[in-house]
């Protein structure tokens, strides 16, 4: 007979624990909400000029490898593609057109990572055949980089 005291487990049970969002991830969610509240503070006016004060600020934050990497990211970009509007996105650089998120320069250590990010969202008109890169690793920007990125930016927003 069983011991009635004893449940069963179904063969199938999972063991793993869910553990939620990483302290990282719970971090970039405050800062989008942060960056939603301030621009419905400052309304569309200053929008373009107080974003890239906050950009520049977020850059000065970052660590000196990364920092070199954003601010010249962020000088491309401009150099580049002069209509996008430097803002914060989850707490990184991001570019916009008309509202939507063209690009954005994500440091390493913003999720401890072992490399930058460079990336493009959907917006971007970047499609070439069935299948094309859409974020690049960088530990470092070499002029060739700074080049393939400028021809990046503007062929994403062409």
């Amino acid at each position: 007979m069983k011991d009635p005291k004893k449940s069963a487990k179904s063969p199938t049970a999972k063991t793993a624990k869910y553990e939620g969002f990483t302290d990282e991830e719970r971090g970039a969610m405050k800062e989008r909400a942060k960056e939603l509240k301030t621009t419905a503070r400052r309304g569309t006016r200053s929008a373009k000029a107080d974003g890239e004060s906050d950009v520049l600020a977020k850059i000065a934050e970052m660590s000196d490898s990364d920092r070199a990497m954003a601010e010249r990211i962020h000088a491309v970009i401009k150099a580049s593609a002069p209509d996008l509007s430097p803002k914060l996105w989850y707490g990184m650089p991001a570019y916009a057109k008309d509202g939507k998120i063209v690009c954005f320069f994500q440091s390493a250590d913003k999720f401890k990572s072992r490399y930058a990010t460079f990336g493009f969202n959907d917006v971007a008109k970047l499609d070439d055949g069935s299948m094309w890169p859409t974020a690049f690793a960088l530990t470092r920007l070499t002029t060739a980089d700074e080049k393939r990125i400028a021809a990046l930016v503007k062929q994403a927003v062409s």
